[in-house]
């Protein structure tokens, strides 16, 4: 099952009890990290993760608290881990701020793959060498600069139907690869697909984070029937609302009425500005609109 954590809660700069915004996803012992602010391994120490998971790095933008700390996470890799490669995504502009992040690191013991993202439609990333059922999809949003918003899906093999295979006549030695997706040919020639021994699909797991944006509508059907819904909330003071659009950014309660919208599981939000010293003053308001709203805090967990 996924294993989450909320490696920072914060945005624009760290604070000494709030680290910047950063998302863990680990499957089955391999991981992705979303954003990577600076000081992006300390934080990997406090919650007491392994950085030496990490598969693949998903960059929403170029703004400083959301990449600077790259080259401090690469360099530790590199002291931490035996790996040959580490995959980095990110809106396609982006890259030229990657790559000159990256004359910081010197010379890294492994290969750093960079894939630019198109910054003008959805696309998505099949992770196989995590999960052969795992995708990245992503989608552009609205802010100062070219920001993408991520959905990690986690799809689940259908449950195997042994009455089924018995009744086409499916010897048990070919159970194995159905259930994996596999079509076999049997001794009369007849093809056998999973489809064919499985009862209906299983719903898919949905992790999906969105920071540093307007409240387009777009977000609402991307993110849709989430089970955990990642969402930037600078403030909770209504009256900043005007302010946070002029900067592209949305307000706690914003975050609030996409999850319900998108008839999402549960909310964490997150992208706190540092002026935002106590979030929880607002968790009534908030649960009034959207009752399963978390006020998340660093370290933050949950096994889906």
């Amino acid at each position: 099952m996924p294993e989450i954590c909320l490696l920072g809660t914060g945005g624009m700069m760290p604070l000494k009890d709030r680290f910047l915004t950063g998302l863990y996803a680990e499957f089955n012992g391999k991981a992705v990290l979303i954003d990577c602010g600076e000081g992006m391994q300390v934080a990997f120490g406090k919650h007491g993760l392994k950085m030496s998971r990490i598969e693949a790095i998903f960059i929403t933008h170029a703004h400083a608290d959301h990449i600077t700390g790259l080259p401090g996470l690469l360099l530790s890799l590199g002291n931490a881990s035996d790996r040959e490669k580490i995959d980095i995504y990110f809106p396609e502009k982006a890259g030229f701020t990657i790559k000159s992040l990256l004359y910081a690191c010197g010379g890294l013991p492994f290969d750093v793959w960079l894939h630019g993202l198109p910054e003008d439609s959805g696309s998505s990333v099949k992770l196989t060498d995590i999960d052969p059922l795992l995708t990245v999809n992503a989608v552009p949003l609205k802010h100062s600069v070219p920001c993408l918003g991520y959905s990690l899906v986690l799809d689940k093999k259908p449950v195997f139907a042994p009455e089924k295979a018995k009744e086409l006549g499916v010897p048990v030695e070919f159970w194995k690869r159905l259930h994996s997706g596999e079509s076999v040919t049997l001794d009369d020639g007849r093809v056998i697909n999973q489809e064919d021994v499985t009862a209906e699909k299983r719903k898919s797991l949905k992790i999906s984070y969105v920071t540093d944006t307007l409240p387009i509508e777009e977000i609402v059907g991307f993110v849709k029937n989430s089970d955990l819904l990642v969402c930037e909330g600078m403030y909770g003071d209504r009256e900043k609302k005007k302010s946070m659009n002029e900067k592209g950014h949305m307000l706690m309660q914003d975050a609030c009425e996409i999850a319900v919208k998108s008839g999402s599981e549960r909310l964490w939000l997150t992208h706190y500005s540092p002026a935002e010293k106590s979030p929880e003053i607002y968790e009534e308001e908030l649960k009034n609109i959207f009752e399963n709203t978390v006020i998340s805090c660093d370290g933050m967990k949950i096994s889906l």
